[in-house]
């Protein structure tokens, strides 16, 4: 009777065991922009998170947009878990639905989140910048505002830009005249969207369109371009890691926060919604600046941060004098708009 006792309880606790080994095996599909950001937040964020709790992750990369999203959601198919999300995008999939809500208490204190980094339906994950760089070893002198990415006569050669009019619409105003801090305002106007392609036109013959953030630095290396428009980390990434000669223009650079969503059908919204809140965590936050110059979206978390690293960062002081925070809701109220224009623009 003992001997069936045990037998019955070593069966018991061997179910036991595997249901928590096939619990500890779930995998998180995550959509990322991929590169040096998914590189980082896998060694900050996922590495750790699998070692806590088992979970395994599947990475995909894409360029953003939600065209993708929309037809999983629609065809009741979504693949995806955890989406990396433009401010822009994260405001539209909440609003057509597309994210689920996400419960701001489980977070716990939110108080030390920069304003406006907790959304309805998504999760700051980091502060980012686009800016521009130039390959040192390359240029007699050293351009240094916006204005010189538009002077061809000064800085002659090639420009890197990526394919969207998003930014580059506020960099054209700007070395136009336009003050940082008016740049919505004019761009807000007709007339003001018609100054900013007719300064694009200006550099038009010289750009080199990019539409991945990996290319952008490879343009510079591969000596394609004299300058290039890129996020801030994957120029740093290439000066860290691949010790090439780039240096970072700050000037105008315009700065966004980075978001997780969970897709409305997504197949394991609870773990990645754990997940969320794991990275959240103000260590987990901090420790994304050990492998990439983006800042953590709360208060907390930047006493932690290497104080040599900070000056890396986009929202440290000597690079933020003349910088321009994304307008997400101008640009989900416009995108449509202004990128139909902007199709037509590059055939013309």
């Amino acid at each position: 009777m003992r001997t069936q006792l045990k037998a019955q309880c070593a069966a018991l606790a061997l179910l036991a065991f595997a249901g928590v080994t096939t619990q500890a095996a779930e995998t998180l599909n995550v959509v990322t922009f991929g590169g040096a950001f998914e590189a980082a937040a896998k060694k900050a964020w996922m590495d750790p998170f699998t070692q806590a709790n088992g979970t395994q992750f599947s990475l995909e990369s894409y360029d953003g947009g939600l065209a993708k999203l929309a037809a999983m959601e629609q065809a009741k198919n979504t693949t995806w878990d955890l989406i990396d999300l433009e401010t822009n995008d994260a405001i539209t999939a909440c609003d057509e639905g597309l994210l689920k809500k996400f419960d701001k208490k489980s977070l716990g204190n939110t108080s030390d989140f920069i304003p406006g980094s907790i959304s309805e339906c998504a999760v700051a994950s980091m502060v980012w910048s686009t800016v521009y760089a130039y390959d040192s070893s390359k240029l007699k002198s050293a351009p240094t505002t916006v204005n010189d990415f538009f002077d061809v006569q000064k800085f002659p050669g090639k420009r890197g830009l990526r394919k969207s009019p998003k930014v580059a619409m506020e960099w054209a105003l700007i070395a136009d005249g336009v003050d940082p801090k008016d740049v919505y305002k004019v761009l807000g106007t007709p007339a003001g969207v018609d100054r900013a392609f007719r300064k694009l036109d200006t550099i038009k013959k010289n750009i080199v369109w990019w539409e991945s953030g990996a290319q952008a630095p490879q343009l510079l290396a591969d000596g394609a371009v004299v300058m290039v428009q890129a996020y801030n980390g994957r120029i740093d990434d290439a000066i860290r890691k691949d010790h090439k000669p780039f240096k970072t223009v700050w000037d105008a650079q315009v700065y966004d926060f980075e978001w997780w969503g969970v897709p409305s059908g997504a197949k394991h919204a609870d773990l990645a919604s754990r997940f969320i809140v794991s990275q959240a965590q103000p260590k987990a936050s901090a420790d994304l600046a050990k492998y990439i110059a983006y800042a953590p979206p709360r208060k907390d978390a930047v006493a932690l941060v290497d104080k040599q690293r900070l000056a890396d960062m986009p929202t440290a002081p000597a690079n933020f004098k003349r910088a321009v925070q994304i307008n997400a809701n101008f640009w989900a109220d416009n995108a449509d708009a202004i990128n139909k224009r902007f199709q037509v623009w590059l055939t013309q």
